[in-house]
């Protein structure tokens, strides 16, 4: 039996937002030596509006800070009932040096899962904010 055909809605940047701001996970696109190479990554988002993200030392800020533009996605999927969302920006890391920066990203709580040292932060500033949603049917029964 085959599935029937779904919709697929744009999301407006205000509703992409407020998608991100319930989740903690993402992944962090940058490209190394002209390859495309993509990485989990806690994040959280404030209001200016604006991605943080610590991580450590290493491949993963260099790529995303010398590089000229970063991809950052994060999606909700259920495979059963074939719906979810899929966030998408576009932007430009830095990463945050200042003490007011600094002190910024521990009041948003930005907490990696992995041991180690993050005390690194990436900040994501948007240039373009897309999403996409397949939203459940509404002739569902």
């Amino acid at each position: 039996m085959s599935n029937p055909p779904v919709q697929i809605n744009e999301l407006t940047e205000d509703r992409c937002w407020q998608l991100l701001a319930g989740k903690t996970l993402g992944r962090l696109a940058v490209s190394i030596n002209n390859e495309p190479d993509i990485f989990p990554v806690n994040f959280k988002i404030d209001g200016e509006p604006a991605v943080f993200i610590r991580t450590a030392a290493g491949l993963k800020l260099a790529a995303a800070v010398l590089g000229s533009t970063v991809a950052f996605e994060v999606d909700a999927i259920d495979e059963e009932t074939r719906t979810g969302w899929s966030v998408v920006i576009k932007g430009r890391a830095t990463e945050v040096y200042s003490t007011e920066g600094r002190l910024h990203v521990e009041d948003l709580g930005v907490e990696p899962w992995v041991d180690g040292a993050r005390n690194r932060t990436i900040k994501i500033s948007p240039v373009s904010v897309t999403g996409r949603e397949i939203p459940i049917p509404s002739n569902q029964d």
